[in-house]
């Protein structure tokens, strides 16, 4: 053993005792306040206990010598070399002398997340982390949805992604350390699923978990937070496109039959309506209808045109005359919105909110479940949006595929170097597109005023 060191000077109050640690006798029992190598931190301890800061010193040693916990709950056991210890993984680990148990269990929970997972850990501040990086992720993604370029939906979807990144990774973990290993069992808690009773993830929401979350670490490097990409392995990937298709033909189609959405229309209070109408008169979803404005919406020649907030993409639909109809209904009898900015809005809460910012962002697709199960009708998959899937089906059996992805905002493909030379689509096509729907859903009125030759000024593409 180390030779006692002496007192630095004559009138040092504390005892080096064989146990590594200066000390004081206090009524009967030593008390300990630092290693050797730090008589001077010791002193500093020792006087501060003495001026009354003994809430944060509770090391009384036991009878073989240790100090006991200071309370029953404390992770850290007291080692013979005079510190507090933990064994992590077969190996004893240090986490500072007795005479400070808070500083050691403070040093434990920062490395705790890497000791428990195998890794070295880090001194804290030395990179970026994982909570932080997910911070300044969504951070920036809130400063889009305030300028209005990208939807609260999506940046919710982000937020999930993140809690579940921190809570397998570790909020301490440093982003550089990352390894394929790391994003294949971050890749296997996905398909465990979100939340206490989740039934788990499927192949289609496992390949947004994966895209969201290559976004989230792929913004660390574009934005210099670290020097070099993440690399996230081979085995951090999407299902293949085999796999969505066989997952996808397992399901039973996400479309209505014309019965269930006449017995939907019927059913409904008159902004559902309203929105119903919209979904399978041109396509709409949720957002479509939160987000829909007057500006876009010329109910007496019975139109809707607008760049799809989604994609941007031109869009255009012939709205039926029963859709005017309940448009109207809407707009005679909305309630004042709480916020003047919301004063174009279609579609207002009775609490005067949008219905994406009510106190339940997903209140459309939750109005429309509830009237679902009211008609009996209700089963996985078969919600709001699936409008929008049979829009899309019955549509293309009009035989025009170009004025069904024009009426639902679609962006072509890159490849689609027809969109990149056609500069106009004759409205008279949309006219199609919408009578056909209409007459599959067994309206019983007539749609078709003579609709124009061509448009009065050329029109985009968006097939």
């Amino acid at each position: 053993m180390e030779k006692k060191p002496a007192k630095p000077t004559p009138d040092f109050p504390l005892t080096a005792r064989n146990n590594g640690q200066w000390a004081k006798k206090i009524k009967g029992r030593f008390h300990y306040f630092g290693p050797w190598s730090d008589p001077q931190g010791a002193l500093d301890r020792y006087n501060a206990w003495l001026a009354g800061d003994q809430e944060r010193l509770v090391v009384k040693p036991a009878k073989d010598g240790k100090p006991d916990k200071p309370r029953k709950d404390f992770p850290l056991y007291a080692h013979g070399n005079g510190q507090w210890a933990k064994k992590v993984r077969g190996v004893t680990r240090l986490f500072g002398p007795w005479a400070d148990p808070q500083a050691a269990l403070d040093t434990w929970l920062v490395q705790k997340d890497d000791l428990l997972a195998g890794r070295e850990p880090r001194a804290n501040g030395e990179g970026l982390t994982v909570r932080s990086l997910v911070a300044q992720f969504l951070e920036s993604k809130e400063n889009l949805v305030n300028a209005g370029e990208l939807t609260r939906r999506h940046l919710d979807n982000y937020v999930t992604i993140g809690k579940k990144i921190v809570q397998v990774f570790g909020r301490n973990r440093l982003v550089i350390d990352l390894r394929h290993t790391d994003f294949d069992r971050l890749r296997a808690e996905f398909l465990k699923g979100f939340g206490k009773g989740s039934k788990g993830h499927g192949p289609v929401s496992l390949a947004n978990d994966i895209t969201h979350t290559r976004a989230i670490f792929n913004f660390a490097s574009k934005s210099g937070l670290i020097d070099r990409p993440v690399i996230f392995g081979e085995g951090f990937k999407k299902p293949s496109l085999r796999i969505l298709r066989k997952e996808r033909n397992k399901k039973p189609a996400r479309m209505f039959t014309a019965a269930q959405i006449r017995a939907m229309i019927d059913k409904s209070d008159p902004q559902l309506k309203a929105m119903i109408l919209l979904g399978i008169n041109c396509g709409m979803g949720n957002h479509d209808c939160a987000v829909l404005t007057t500006d876009y919406l010329d109910l007496e020649a019975g139109w809707f045109s607008d760049p799809r907030e989604k994609t941007g993409a031109p869009r255009q639909a012939k709205l039926w005359p029963e859709t005017v109809a309940a448009l109207r209904t809407v707009l005679e009898n909305r309630k004042t919105p709480s916020n003047p900015a919301h004063a174009k809005h279609v579609f207002i809460t009775k609490y005067g909110n949008l219905w994406e910012e009510s106190d339940n962002s997903k209140a459309i697709g939750n109005a429309t479940a509830k009237l679902l199960k009211e008609l009996g009708i209700h089963r996985p998959g078969l919600g709001f949006y699936a409008l929008r899937h049979t829009f899309q089906t019955i549509g293309e059996e009009s035989g025009d595929k170009v004025a069904v992805d024009y009426a639902m905002g679609h962006i072509p493909d890159a490849d689609d170097m027809s969109a990149v030379y056609r500069e106009r689509l004759l409205k008279k096509r949309l006219f199609k597109v919408a009578n056909h729907v209409r007459k599959w859903l067994g309206l019983k009125s007539d749609t078709s005023r003579k609709a124009p030759a061509a448009p009065a000024s050329p029109e985009p593409e968006a097939a």
